[in-house]
């Protein structure tokens, strides 16, 4: 495989990703980070961490538009719910763990 084929299916897969994501609104952020230690705001912050490392301007809420899909305050209207108790101890014993 040549670089440039590594490259087309690692961004591949990382739309499939943020495709899969979108499709699935029901999964909230907090349970992401609960049982993959990320969440799509981590996912946007690393594609703005790409970006400059590429030299290119890309601020986090431009980010947050391409993982969410649409402006982040208009996704958490839609689809954020609020986290249950038994969501924020299962986050609060995650990070004590790590």
């Amino acid at each position: 495989m040549t670089p440039t084929q590594q490259t087309e299916l690692e961004a591949a897969a990382f739309r499939r990703l943020v495709l899969h994501l979108q499709s699935h609104t029901e999964v909230q952020n907090i349970e992401l980070m609960v049982l993959a230690d990320f969440c799509r705001n981590c996912l946007a912050k690393w594609y703005v961490a790409a970006a400059e490392e590429q030299g290119v301007e890309l601020n986090y809420e431009q980010a947050r538009e391409v993982v969410y899909g649409m402006p982040y305050n208009e996704w958490k209207d839609k689809f954020q719910t609020e986290a249950t108790p038994e969501q924020l101890a299962a986050y609060e014993a995650k990070k004590l763990r790590n």
